[in-house]
């Protein structure tokens, strides 16, 4: 049989075939090969006389993320805001620049919008080509919308930490009852409350999947990217790259830089170059043979 794992407990991988949900382990010859089954995986299992199941085999995965992990994500919904936490758009373009390495979109939804106006950074990634939406968790405002976005897909929602990921995903399905926490307002920050990754069919027919804050990102992998490809995950840079001078310009201060001159004409915005610039930064410091592992 096939199926899709919702949820990885306690060493216990929980499949959904579409008509029901079986706690399967996994074939010894997937731990002698090393392979660890992720949220997301669809998998062959072989339903047992004890009505558990094993996992025979992990089918192709379209993409993988280490942490938080799982598999098989057609786009990542980003969660920010801009009331209290409000949310450093870095944050956003680093989550961003990992998508785009894993062949996966990005939405960037906009919490609490009846507490604070999202316009300005909605603005940001609408002229970056990505697709984003205002919502509030509390009055239900954008709901429809994001509905629309995220149906027939699956998701996976990530933010930092009190931003409302957990309060979007119960208004989008009542009963679902994710444990939401209230936000410190010494800290302006939420603590966390999410405990595991878990796959939830919504009746839109979307899959979507609550995911620890940006801080269990695997940062360090997304540093692996290598300097020279960090360009290619700025879709917006595209259209200005082949016109810069030298053909191996990095884009941070090099004369006759169409992308630097496309940011000073206000083409590229300058929060997504910022960003670029310190990632770069960051992956220059990676030497060459960790690169490559």
């Amino acid at each position: 049989m096939e199926g899709i794992i919702r949820k990885a407990l306690s060493g216990f991988y929980y499949v959904d075939d579409g008509t029901s949900l079986t706690a399967c382990r996994g074939r010894g010859k997937l731990r002698h090969a090393k392979v660890t089954p992720l949220v997301g995986d669809r998998v062959e299992f072989t339903p047992l006389d004890n009505g558990q199941g094993a996992i025979d085999a992990i089918l192709p995965r379209k993409n993988q993320f280490q942490r938080p992990a799982v598999a098989n994500i057609d786009q990542l919904v980003i969660v920010a805001s801009q009331a209290i936490p409000v949310t450093d758009p870095f944050l956003i373009d680093r989550v961003i620049a990992i998508a785009e390495g894993n062949h996966c979109e990005s939405i960037v939804c906009i919490n609490k919008c009846d507490l604070a106006s999202g316009g300005e950074l909605a603005a940001i990634y609408e002229q970056a080509g990505f697709l984003t939406v205002q919502v509030s968790a509390e009055t239900g405002e954008g709901l429809d919308r994001l509905r629309e976005l995220i149906s027939g897909k699956v998701s996976a929602f990530t933010g930092n930490s009190g931003v409302g990921k957990s309060s979007i995903l119960n208004a989008l399905k009542p009963g679902v009852s994710l444990e939401t926490g209230d936000v410190s307002e010494k800290l302006g920050r939420g603590r966390h409350t999410t405990r595991h990754v878990e796959l939830i069919r919504l009746s839109c027919g979307a899959m979507v999947a609550d995911t620890p804050g940006f801080s269990s990102f695997d940062t360090e992998r997304m540093e692996l990217c290598r300097k020279e490809e960090l360009a290619g995950r700025f879709r917006e840079f595209a259209p200005y790259r082949d016109r810069c001078q030298f053909q191996d310009c990095a884009h941070l201060k090099e004369k006759g830089c169409a992308v630097l001159a496309a940011v000073k004409a206000g083409e590229i915005p300058k929060s997504r170059h910022d960003s670029y610039v310190r990632l770069y930064e960051q992956a220059k410091q990676i030497p060459d043979w960790e690169q490559h592992k």
